[in-house]
């Protein structure tokens, strides 16, 4: 027996260039919320709500919940049910200051995969005005984001990731929950800012992990050499980045830092 699907696909034509793919699979919508477990007083901010597919069912288990929309068509379609605890807000995420939604909050979305890796890093920036994030991406970026070091996939963004987040795959998503089908499969990431975070300058950090990946098949020696040598720092540089664990990172960067002062 098939699954019941949310009737929306006729409301509105997906857009290219917004990175439409509006899922439409009830059974999947259900594990996404039961995964948020929202509570009546969550301060829930949710990132492009599309046509409402999830933003429906939180919408009945929240007191409030604050939304972000780029598409003004979809606007039209959330306006249309009529939800008074639904708070819309037109504009691009990237672009939006999160005091703006009386932190702490809960951070959720259906992420367009054309622009979820500054999503990402933007969030990263404000992690302290974030309790957790439980976002839908592209399963391969999940994959990188909680990679372990030796792992093929594991590079710069699971490095940035992991340094300010607990990173957890929580199940995956096939195409044919969506309308139009993507030609990937999906996968739902839980993120928890860590409690304690080591990294001190995140631009600097950020600087030194992307050196490192920029040539993968390269020994840290020759990726950092316009940064730092193998006298400045305790890490092993005739390594590949690949190789080094999160603390590794942040103890090259302490490092660069330390020369960078002198």
């Amino acid at each position: 027996m098939a699954e019941k699907r949310t009737d929306t696909s006729k409301k509105h034509k997906a857009r290219k260039r917004f990175g439409q793919n509006f899922l439409t699979d009830q059974k999947i919508i259900d594990q996404i919320v039961a995964t948020i477990a929202p509570k009546r007083e969550d301060n829930l901010l949710e990132i492009g709500p599309g046509q409402g597919a999830m933003t429906l069912p939180l919408l009945d288990r929240v007191d409030q919940l604050n939304v972000i929309e780029i598409d003004r068509d979809l606007i039209e379609i959330l306006n249309s049910y009529n939800k008074p605890n639904l708070v819309i807000h037109q504009g691009d995420a990237l672009n939006f200051d999160l005091d703006l939604f009386h932190p702490p909050i809960r951070v959720v979305g259906n992420l367009p995969y054309n622009i979820s890796s500054p999503i990402l890093f933007h969030l990263l920036e404000h992690r302290d005005k974030v309790i957790d994030m439980t976002f839908m991406l592209q399963k391969e970026v999940v994959e990188r984001m909680s990679a372990t070091h030796g792992s093929k996939i594991y590079g710069r963004l699971s490095v940035m990731m992991q340094a300010f987040f607990e990173v957890e795959l929580i199940f995956v998503v096939s195409p044919e929950s969506f309308d139009p089908a993507p030609k990937v499969d999906s996968a739902i990431v839980y993120l928890i800012p860590l409690k304690t975070c080591k990294v001190d300058n995140i631009k600097l950090f950020e600087k030194v992990v992307k050196a490192a990946f920029a040539h993968r098949r390269k020994t840290l020696r020759n990726c950092l050499k316009s940064l730092i040598t193998q006298e400045q720092t305790s890490i092993d540089l005739s390594q590949r980045a690949e190789m080094l664990d999160v603390n590794a990172f942040i103890t090259l960067t302490q490092d660069y830092e330390k020369q960078d002062q002198n």
